[in-house]
């Protein structure tokens, strides 16, 4: 394959000056050859492994790289991938992962660790991390637990300190109120709930910040897999209630990432 970069890839694409003007002193210096640096050009816009095309840029765009999906990809796909990413990111994240898949990254990837609960294989190699405070997750049961973890995990890798209230559903609903300092000094709160979903919209109008609410698969049979939380949360009267789909955690901890470290700067 050609080392030669194309123009039209870069087009249009926000190119990190510093990482350009690091790649170039050392080019200057001779740390590193012509070749390796138009290598590394190549791959700046996106690289294509065949079957995946990883899109590198999404750190300078998005403020964290691209995370792997690892549903429906197989063991090898997924460590091939792992392996990519982290030769050019300190972050990686692999959401719905299995142990199989795991045991293959490790293989290629000896620092990668598995958090059971989430089912997310993570590798952080960031030194020190700085945490913004602000984000908060609360959760309705027990239940929701996996859903709010792979939410805590992504906030985390985000460079967010997270906090946490669990199981204080609307059944009960003094235990909410209970926990109102806590509500009311976060910049953000994700809210994890299933059966009818009504936990976002209690929240939200107790506090002023931001809600991301989030539906779980959890309840019986009229719960329908978590949509009858779904519709309840996007018919929510309280505002300030965004929703994200079913059981997504990642998209919900994503947004709260962004939503907390915007607050901060």
């Amino acid at each position: 394959m050609s080392s030669r970069v194309n123009p039209f890839l870069l087009r249009g694409v926000p190119i990190d000056s510093e990482k350009l003007k690091d790649l170039l002193e050392r080019l200057q210096v001779g740390d590193v050859s012509i070749e390796a640096a138009l290598a590394e050009l190549n791959h700046l816009p996106y690289e294509d492994l065949g079957f995946a095309k990883l899109d590198h840029h999404r750190e300078l765009r998005r403020g964290f790289p691209e995370v792997v999906l690892g549903l429906g990809k197989t063991p090898e796909q997924i460590a091939i991938i792992t392996k990519s990413l982290t030769d050019k990111s300190d972050r990686v994240l692999v959401t719905r992962a299995t142990h199989e898949a795991f045991a293959m990254v490790r293989s290629s990837v000896p620092d990668a660790e598995f958090h059971e609960a989430a089912r997310a294989i993570v590798v952080d190699r960031r030194a020190n991390p700085v945490l913004n405070p602000g984000v908060l997750i609360v959760t309705a049961g027990t239940s929701d637990l996996p859903v709010a973890d792979e939410a805590a995990l992504t906030a985390h890798l985000m460079g967010c300190e997270v906090e946490r209230v669990t199981d204080v559903g609307v059944a009960g609903v003094h235990r909410v109120l209970d926990q109102l300092p806590t509500l009311r000094k976060a910049r953000v709160i994700i809210a994890v709930a299933g059966m009818e979903g009504a936990l976002p919209s209690l929240v939200s109008g107790l506090v002023s910040a931001p809600i991301i609410a989030v539906p779980t698969s959890i309840g019986y049979g009229a719960s329908f897999g978590g949509i009858a939380a779904l519709l309840g949360m996007l018919s929510s009267c309280s505002p300030g209630v965004s929703v994200v789909n079913i059981d997504n955690g990642f998209g919900a901890g994503y947004m709260a990432g962004l939503i907390n470290n915007g607050i901060q700067e």
